[in-house]
């Protein structure tokens, strides 16, 4: 089992800046690979929605609404991903969360995948 840990949010007002990390951590068994990583975010009342993507060789995937705003990137040791974000709109109040497709195995089983998700990170901008 994988544990996805966000940090970073907080309260900026608009046109500020934020970066949010996700670690992804070992709580049993161990990590083969980690393949799509994402960013998703859910405002009070609304359904979650995707923010950006990224794949293992680094592709990367942005919703229409954070296009050249935000960046997704991942560290060099893969189990980290990072979102930058700039001029910050009150639009963009909202929980964000961390996904990630890992493939784990453990003693006694074949690898497989499995998807994760992080308890989320509150980021609040104001106007």
């Amino acid at each position: 089992q994988v544990q996805l840990v966000e940090s970073g949010g907080g309260l900026v007002q608009a046109g500020g800046s934020l970066r949010l990390s996700c670690i992804a951590s070992v709580v049993s068994g161990s990590i083969v690979s980690i393949d799509t990583m994402g960013w998703y975010r859910q405002a009070p009342g609304k359904q979650r929605e995707l923010v950006a993507t990224i794949t293992e060789d680094s592709t990367t995937n942005y919703a229409d609404s954070v296009k050249g705003r935000f960046a997704i990137s991942r560290g060099a040791n893969t189990r980290t991903m990072y979102l930058d974000m700039y001029n910050l709109l009150p639009e963009d109040t909202a929980v964000y969360f961390c996904d990630a497709r890992i493939i784990t195995a453990g003693a006694g089983r074949l690898p497989e995948p499995g998807d994760y998700w992080g308890q989320g990170t509150q980021v609040t901008v104001s106007s």
